[in-house]
C-alpha cells in the first residue's frame, strides 16, 4: 500500500489562495432584502491542524490491529447575513434573519477531467438548520467528503494502488436558505482538497 509522506504545506497553501474564495450569487427568483455571504471555509491538514485547504486521507490504519477504515471529512464555514440595502428606510428586523437549511457539494479538477465516479467523487447534499442573524456571523461544520466516496473510484484507487500520488479537487459548496419571510437566498464558497494516502 503506497503511502504519501507529509511534505511542505506551502505549495498547497499557495494553491488555496487562488482557489479558496467566496462568491455569493443572488438567487434569480429571490425578492429577499437579505444577502447571505460565505466569509471563509476551512478544512484541516493531514496532522489535524485547521487550514484554508483540506488534506483528505483516503484510508486510515488502526495502529493496534492493522485494520483499515475510512472516515468522513468535515469542513467549517463562516456565514454572514447582511442587508442588500445598507441603509434601509425601515431599518433591519428579525424578518431579515436567514435560516440556512441545506448545502450541495460539487467537485471539479483544474484539468477539466470532471466525470463523477471516475475523475472526481460524486456530488453530495446535506441538510442543516442554522440561523444567521442579520449583521452577524455564524460558524457551521458540515461534511464535505463522505465515507462512501472513499470506497468508490477515484478515491479508492488512491488507497489500493491503482493510482498514485495526490488527486487535487476543488469543492464548490452551495448553501441554500431563506429569510424569515420565506424568500430564498443562496451563497457559494470553495475549498481546495488534496486527496492522498497519507501517513497515519
Amino acid at each position: 500500500m503506497r503511502r504519501i509522506k507529509l511534505g511542505s504545506k506551502a505549495v498547497i497553501a499557495l494553491l488555496a489562495l487562488f482557489t479558496l474564495f467566496a462568491c455569493n450569487p443572488i438567487e434569480d427568483d429571490t425578492k429577499s432584502d437579505s444577502l447571505l455571504i460565505v466569509e471563509r471555509i476551512t478544512g484541516v491538514d493531514a496532522e489535524g491542524n485547521e487550514a484554508d485547504f483540506l488534506q483528505s486521507d483516503v484510508i486510515k490504519v488502526n495502529t493496534d490491529t492493522g485494520a483499515t477504515y475510512v472516515t468522513a471529512d468535515v469542513a467549517k464555514a463562516t456565514l454572514r447575513a447582511t442587508l442588500l440595502n445598507p441603509a434601509p428606510l425601515m431599518g433591519a428586523s428579525i424578518y431579515n434573519d436567514i435560516l440556512v437549511t441545506r448545502y450541495i457539494v460539487n467537485y471539479t479538477r483544474t484539468d477539466n477531467k470532471n466525470t463523477p465516479g471516475v475523475d472526481v467523487p460524486y456530488p453530495i447534499e446535506g441538510m442543516m438548520n442554522v440561523l444567521v442573524r442579520i449583521d452577524q456571523s455564524v460558524e457551521v461544520s458540515f461534511i464535505v467528503v463522505k465515507e462512501t466516496a472513499k470506497l468508490e473510484p477515484p478515491l479508492r484507487n488512491l488507497a489500493f494502488g491503482r493510482a498514485e500520488g495526490v488527486l487535487t479537487a476543488i469543492a464548490k459548496i452551495d448553501f441554500y436558505g431563506e429569510d424569515m419571510t420565506k424568500r430564498k437566498v443562496k451563497a457559494s464558497g470553495y475549498l481546495t482538497i488534496e486527496f492522498a494516502n497519507y501517513n497515519d
